[in-house]
């Protein structure tokens, strides 16, 4: 998959490559695809469950000898926001 930029977060483990990820995506424009390359296998739980909080997409996961490749399109400039009420 085409990446517009790419974040190398192999060697950290949670939550540091979601914290690399909130940082870096706010780099990008929207529509934009950012790989983040990691070794933490606990980034196919986690990035998933981010886009999901965040807005933005999660377009997959590719994984090859224990080195996962996670492509997510930024959607949007803010995060959604959400009232208390569940609404």
């Amino acid at each position: 998959m085409e990446a517009d930029a790419v974040l190398d977060c192999m060697g950290l483990y949670c939550p540091m490559p979601i914290i690399e990820t909130t940082d870096k995506i706010k780099e990008l424009e929207v529509g934009q695809v950012l790989e983040v390359i990691a070794d933490d296998k606990g980034i196919v739980t986690d990035m998933p469950a981010w886009c999901e909080s965040t807005g933005h997409e999660f377009l997959g996961i590719e994984e090859k000898h224990g080195e996962y490749r996670v492509y997510v399109k930024k959607r949007a400039d803010q995060y959604p926001i959400t009232n208390n009420q569940g609404e």
